[in-house]
């Protein structure tokens, strides 16, 4: 089989500023998890798809995914000295799939995010090396990197993720109306907001050419939203 970028989903953060009982990725979200939804819409594309998460989360995603594709950190400040984070978790999950064309960086935290926008940005690293979701001009997740990325990525340290990365290289932004791209589950408030809005209708493949906006790397780390 053709080698396809991979879609890698984070779920290894504490989700410190949740204050529900249950960690917010395993929070109810309709006949799902909040993880859930995140998986389900990756597993949509047909494209590989990679978890990335701490013990209390494994059993959450093994519900959908083979534990094959599920890699295990310590949870945060437990890693023996080792600088945790985003941008650890990134690493782990890149380098546990080598041989990918690219990878798709998805925080699990985000279950809006449409499979045919993951589809577009996956296909924009056919001619870029980063490429990010975006939605009137405010960059959003998910953000891809191309193959020839990978020694950069798989030295990821700390929580920083791959701002660095994203600097150093020229970016192009894929417009989407996808408004999902924007929208994570920090605190009870948004999981609230979540489970009050309807199911989104699948979002439209994104337009060529015209929905491809380049920027400079000086411009890349200064975007709107979450960072990679």
């Amino acid at each position: 089989m053709k080698p396809q970028p991979v879609i890698v989903v984070l779920a290894a953060g504490r989700g410190s500023r949740f204050a529900g009982p249950r960690h917010k990725l395993a929070q109810d979200l309709g006949d799902t998890s909040v993880l859930g939804r995140t998986i389900g819409h990756a597993i949509e594309t047909r494209l590989p798809v990679l978890v990335v998460t701490t013990e209390p989360l494994a059993a959450e995603a093994a519900r959908w995914v083979a534990r094959r594709d599920i890699v295990l950190l310590p949870e945060v400040g437990q890693g023996g000295g080792q600088p945790l984070g985003m941008g650890y978790s990134i690493a782990t999950g890149v380098a546990a799939r080598p041989n990918a064309t690219g990878w798709l960086v998805l925080p699990g935290d985000m279950p809006l995010v449409q499979p045919a926008s993951l589809l577009a940005v996956a296909s924009a690293l056919e001619h870029h090396p980063v490429a990010y979701a975006q939605h009137q001009g405010r960059r959003g997740h998910p953000v891809g990197f191309a193959a020839e990325l990978f020694s950069e990525l798989v030295a990821l340290t700390g929580d920083e993720g791959a701002r660095r990365v994203m600097a150093r290289y020229p970016s192009v932004g894929v417009e989407l109306p996808d408004t999902g791209v924007l929208v994570d589950v920090d605190t009870e408030a948004d999981l609230a907001a979540l489970r009050a809005t309807p199911p989104a209708a699948p979002a439209a493949p994104a337009a060529p050419a015209a929905s491809v906006a380049p920027v400079a790397p000086a411009l890349a780390a200064a975007g709107g939203g979450r960072r990679a």
